[in-house]
């Protein structure tokens, strides 16, 4: 605790209004990212397990393709990527900087890739039974996917995107390099290069506090669901 806490109730106070608006920021980012990892990442995953060897699609060209395009993104050093991408972001938005709708195309990129392995992963965990079982009965590939696969991988897919948000939340905190703001951009602003830290981490505890709940949540969440 600060040495004068009424000071430091006093500058908390103060920063307040620059806090929620990086708090706004991250909730943009975060909000992209989220919508990408669930209406590419989902499908890209499951394609993946789809077309592995043995499975009801298989092929290697695509599964090879899809396979390598998930690496080379989550093996990318994120800043590196964020840095790649600002001509392709000017040119799509018109801007590449300054804003957390542009610094959220990273975001998004990465948030595809790193859900789509932990679905994979899910559904791979699925016993090879289910499959089988729902093949025997005549399912076509989308009631396999959707009556079988992802009812039985529910719970594994929630723990999974509750990890990946905490992940997409690590990665916002970088994009204040870029001027996409957030509360990674205020702890360094308004913290450490003011030699403010008592501020600075005040911006840690608020973020661990986020993903504090959301964890709990994820959590309590694939518990509900899951019925074994």
């Amino acid at each position: 605790m600060p040495d004068n806490f009424p000071e430091y109730i006093q500058r908390v106070i103060e920063y307040w209004p620059a806090l929620f608006e990086s708090l706004w920021e991250t909730g943009i980012m975060m909000g992209f990212a989220m919508v990408a990892a669930i209406l590419l990442g989902l499908p890209l995953g499951t394609l993946l397990f789809l077309t592995a060897k043995g499975q009801p699609m298989q092929n290697i060209f695509i599964y090879q393709l899809s396979n390598a395009f998930v690496n080379i993104v989550r093996s990318f050093p994120f800043l590196l990527l964020v840095v790649a991408m600002q001509p392709f972001i000017r040119e799509v938005y018109g801007r590449a900087t300054g804003d957390p709708v542009a610094a959220s195309f990273p975001m998004m990129l990465i948030a595809i890739a790193l859900y789509a392995r932990f679905v994979q992963q899910s559904l791979l965990d699925v016993p090879k039974g289910v499959t089988e079982t729902a093949r025997s009965m005549g399912a076509s590939i989308p009631q396999l996917v959707w009556k079988f696969l992802f009812v039985e991988a529910r719970s594994s897919l929630i723990i999974g995107f509750t990890t990946a948000f905490v992940s997409f939340i690590s990665y916002s905190t970088i994009m204040g390099v870029v001027g996409g703001g957030g509360i990674g951009d205020f702890a360094i602003r308004y913290g450490y290069q003011r030699y403010e830290t008592d501020i600075m981490y005040t911006a840690i505890i608020v973020i661990i506090i986020i993903v504090q709940l959301i964890q709990w949540w994820g959590l309590r969440l694939a518990k509900k669901l899951d019925k074994r």
